[in-house]
């Protein structure tokens, strides 16, 4: 913060400066301050009165240095092209970690709200009270910029209001014409225009995060992060800071900019780098590039410029992020990059559930039933639930429900949920709730439904006693196939 008050001071005083020096390069008005000179100074000085190059100390000229706009000429053309264009923020400041997640419209899926539920989840409450999710919406069409940052809102109340996700969108005219861009590597122009715009992007977003924290770390809106991620991060950058160690980079993650952790101070140098060549390289070769202008030495062999490279980028293993998406951001592009560094990732959660008789008229994929989820051999797969779709659990024996809990969709395939579907329970003496409780034609008693997140949780009523059958009910059509990851249904036997 006190950096960034001298630059604005410097600047200041620059403009005052330039205001006051007259068209034929004299003071008008305003003069700097006399310079202490030495008395040999002071005799020189004395020897060359009235000579013009006794006159060029100390001039109210100052240099111009290069900026944001010479890289960037179509900044100029708006005064608003640096002004944000949509921010949702509590104003946090001061933490260690710095989040910064970039997303765009995506052709087919979006997988950003299952990316913040993961970071919000894998983080405890001291983590989350020292650190910031930025979401860059990276798109210029307010209304969509609306929907998603009401969506993040709706999602995530707590940690909105708490401050801990942030919300920003950039100016219409932040972004040059980008059908107008040079054809550069020989990529098509789709792929130019992407990737020149990614790193445009992300020069945003690290310019709006470099002063709220002290580390950055850069994000993708489709991946996974291992629980405790914040204090791992932290860990491993303080103990090599401690250790005085070079470091210009610690990746925690093997694929493209995942997880690439640097610390705020030094953000300017890839900021400016990537204005400068936004146009010419995707941005994961720029990082590569401009560590290898610091620090490899041309004149010795590759092998050295390696050795000198791996100083200061420090990779931590094993890694803590996993990619999860599979449709590109870039039209058409299909990937899917996983890192086998992370591990593997549960697909499912088994539990010993009671003894029950299991149906569903949701057509299974492959292997994939609801007898070996319910069994906790695997998950149950379906495909495209439609209204009136129902997953029976009939139990062999009637039980009291003491808790229930449903988790869809898992982490290869986040957006296979369950959606408007309610859970059910059928009590082995019914009659006497008709007119207390919310219970369907066919007496069962409505006691809980899946949230956007996907879970379904509950504790019914002691008064309901015995239950024979609980299900799950189907209400509307669904785009996708549907997963059950999770099924724990817990009886008086439980402890």
């Amino acid at each position: 913060m006190y950096r960034a008050r001298q630059e604005e001071l410097l600047q200041l005083t620059q403009h005052i400066d330039q205001m006051g020096i007259a068209t034929d390069n004299t003071s008008a008005g305003f003069t700097l301050p006399p310079a202490v000179l030495k008395p040999e100074v002071k005799l020189l000085l004395k020897n060359m009165s009235g000579m013009h190059s006794a006159t060029g100390l100390n001039p109210p000229i100052m240099l111009r240095l290069p900026s944001s706009f010479h890289f960037l000429p179509h900044l100029l053309d708006d005064p608003s092209s640096l002004r944000l264009g949509y921010l949702m923020s509590k104003g946090r400041t001061g933490v260690s970690v710095v989040l910064g997640i970039p997303t765009v419209r995506r052709e087919k899926q979006s997988y950003l709200m299952e990316t913040l539920q993961n970071l919000v989840e894998g983080m405890n409450s001291e983590e989350a009270d020292d650190a910031v999710l930025v979401v860059f919406i990276a798109e210029t069409d307010v209304e969509y910029v609306l929907q998603i940052a009401k969506e993040v809102e709706l999602r995530f109340p707590s940690q909105v209001e708490s401050g801990l996700i942030e919300v920003v969108a950039p100016s219409p005219s932040y972004y040059p014409n980008l059908d107008k861009l040079r054809i550069t590597l020989g990529d098509s122009r789709e792929r130019v225009r992407w990737r020149s715009k990614q790193n445009l992007d992300f020069a945003f977003l690290m310019s709006y995060s470099q002063p709220k924290g002290t580390f950055y770390v850069q994000l993708e809106d489709d991946i996974l992060a291992k629980p405790y991620y914040i204090t791992e991060m932290k860990k491993f950058a303080i103990e090599k800071t401690a250790r005085k160690e070079p470091w210009f980079v610690l990746d925690f993650c093997q694929l493209g900019f995942i997880g690439k952790m640097f610390k705020s101070a030094e953000l300017p140098w890839l900021i400016q780098f990537f204005q400068m060549f936004y146009n010419d390289k995707p941005v994961d070769w720029l990082l590569d590039h401009l560590i290898s202008t610091k620090i490899c030495n041309w004149e010795k062999n590759n092998d050295f410029c390696k050795k000198d490279k791996a100083k200061m980028w420090l990779h931590y293993k094993p890694s803590l992020f996993q990619h999860i998406g599979t449709h590109s951001s870039l039209k058409g592009k299909v990937q899917k990059l996983k890192d086998k560094q992370f591990g593997k990732v549960a697909l499912y959660f088994p539990h010993n559930n009671p003894e029950a008789q299991v149906m569903s008229n949701i057509k299974c994929y492959k292997q994939y039933t609801l007898e070996k989820a319910y069994l906790g051999n695997t998950f149950f797969w379906g495909l495209l639930p439609q209204p009136g779709d129902q997953l029976v659990f009939k139990f062999t024996n009637p039980i009291v429900i003491k808790r229930f809990f449903f988790r869809s969709g898992n982490a290869e395939h986040p957006s296979d949920k369950f959606y408007n579907t309610t859970v059910e329970i059928l009590p082995v003496e019914p009659n006497q709730y008709s007119n207390t409780l919310n219970v369907t034609n066919d007496g069962f008693i409505i006691v809980g439904k899946f949230d956007v997140v996907g879970i379904a949780e509950g504790s019914p009523d002691e008064s309901i006693g015995r239950v024979s059958t609980l299900r799950l009910h189907v209400h509307s059509e669904s785009d996708n196939w549907a997963i059950l990851s999770e099924i724990h249904i817990q009886d008086d036997s439980t402890r």
